[in-house]
């Protein structure tokens, strides 16, 4: 049986070539798309029984941070408030997914691809507690500097 030649041309999208500035937004949202999906494929793959240990550690870590509501570096703060958005997050999606054997990780896109965005309000109620202390201890050696 003959196979037809297969291209990564597509007529819609031809203005996205890999040298222009729309091939390269388009590149980028395709990218931030993969890791949104495979934050939630985390998030099944730490609850599944069949995932290994070390990678469900990992996977529920990184999952319940990224799905956080609150950052634990806010967004405000100059160049850090982005970091762990741009770097952190993308990094420990990488270390999980290299520590999930292949086949599961597919299964577990998949089946995050049909479902909606967790929330984690246990990991949010964490950062806003540990956000409380920051600022109760900050404001406790101000005030001990201050008198």
């Amino acid at each position: 049986m003959a196979h037809e030649p297969t291209t990564d041309f597509d007529p819609l999208h031809a203005s996205d070539s890999p040298g222009t500035t729309q091939g390269m937004l388009t590149r980028i949202k395709s990218w931030a798309r993969d890791l949104k999906r495979d934050v939630v494929a985390l998030w099944i793959a730490a609850r599944s029984p069949r995932t290994p240990m070390a990678a469900k550690l990992v996977a529920g870590a990184v999952a319940a941070y990224a799905l956080s509501p609150i950052d634990l570096i806010p967004d405000f703060i100059p160049v850090l408030g982005y970091l762990d958005d741009l770097l952190i997050v993308p990094l420990g999606i990488a270390l999980a997914v290299r520590l999930m054997p292949a086949a599961l990780m597919v299964e577990f896109r998949a089946e995050a691809v049909a479902l909606a965005k967790p929330i984690n309000r246990p990991m949010a109620m964490a950062i806003v507690v540990l956000w409380i202390v920051a600022c109760l201890t900050a404001a406790a050696w101000c005030w001990s500097k201050l008198r």
